[in-house]
């Protein structure tokens, strides 16, 4: 009687890292061409401002595998782009442990619930408050980064 092995092969989880210090100037093309010399780039991303369309200066660039990911944090981090210093890191995803499960994604997905939990905290709040400012037109992280200025 013969036997025979099979290996199964998981997919490794891809690895995205986080992009900052973009130029105006870089879009999806230019960001992937920088990348793709460390690894098989499966996905690169812009974020937009909601009200001009650019992008908002930086971005995320998924890589197949962790280890082409992590030689390019070490080659691009602090590189220049299209005339800026890049910052390169692994991209954080919110993931609170203990219970619930489940809630792995992006830490700019919430920027809506932290909006209103800060305006409600400092509209409702005691001491000092007065009413929220109120909300900006356009960019949830523009409406934020006013409600944290305070009036």
């Amino acid at each position: 009687m013969q036997s025979t092995l099979v290996a199964t092969r998981t997919a490794a989880p891809k690895t995205t890292l986080y992009v900052g210090g973009l130029d105006d100037s870089v879009n999806a093309a230019l960001l992937h061409a920088a990348f793709i010399p460390f690894g098989e780039v499966a996905d690169v991303s812009l974020p937009t401002d909601a009200a001009t369309g650019a992008h908002r200066g930086f971005g995320f660039v998924e890589f197949e595998d962790a280890v082409d990911a992590d030689a390019a944090i070490d080659n691009m981090d602090g590189a220049e782009l299209a005339g800026r210093t890049l910052r390169v890191n692994r991209a954080q995803h919110k993931g609170h442990g203990g219970g619930g499960g489940g809630g792995l994604g992006a830490v700019w997905d919430a920027a809506d619930d932290w909006l209103e939990r800060a305006t409600e905290e400092k509209g409702g709040g005691g001491g000092g408050g007065g009413a929220a400012p109120p909300p900006v037109a356009g960019d949830p992280m523009e409406a934020a980064e006013a409600a944290a200025a305070g009036p």
